[in-house]
């Protein structure tokens, strides 16, 4: 069993930054394979980032050079670093983690998630 809990959402400008944090419980944690998902209002989940357990990542094309996922096996928390925010970045966003080695960047994939933490983009 893994719980996930995320922080560091909240509002940001245009243009600006924020770093998202999702701490895991669990003494296996560098075994399992980890990654972010949003969801804005009416529209289905979709993936922004995964990251397998050596450190191997995947990245929508819509984040992709803005957006950085991360990992720190001795603190058992994974980031997602978030540069260039724009409008279309605005969402709830869940960290998930699945066991395994191999990240996917299919939600159907993943076996525990976080409750989510809001991203708000001003313009």
């Amino acid at each position: 069993q893994v719980q996930l809990v995320e922080s560091g959402g909240g509002l940001v400008q245009a243009g600006g930054s924020l770093r998202l944090s999702c701490a895991a419980s669990g003494r296996t944690f560098n075994s399992y394979a980890l990654g972010w998902f949003r969801q804005a209002p009416g529209k289905e989940r979709e993936f922004v980032a995964a990251i397998n357990w050596s450190g191997g990542s995947a990245y929508a094309d819509s984040v992709k050079v803005r957006f950085t996922i991360s990992r720190d096996n001795a603190k058992s928390t994974v980031y997602l670093h978030m540069n260039s925010l724009i409008p279309a970045d605005p969402a709830v966003y869940y960290c998930a983690a699945r066991g395994g080695v191999t990240a996917t960047t299919s939600d159907c994939g993943y076996d525990y998630w976080g409750q989510g933490t809001q991203v708000t983009v001003s313009s």
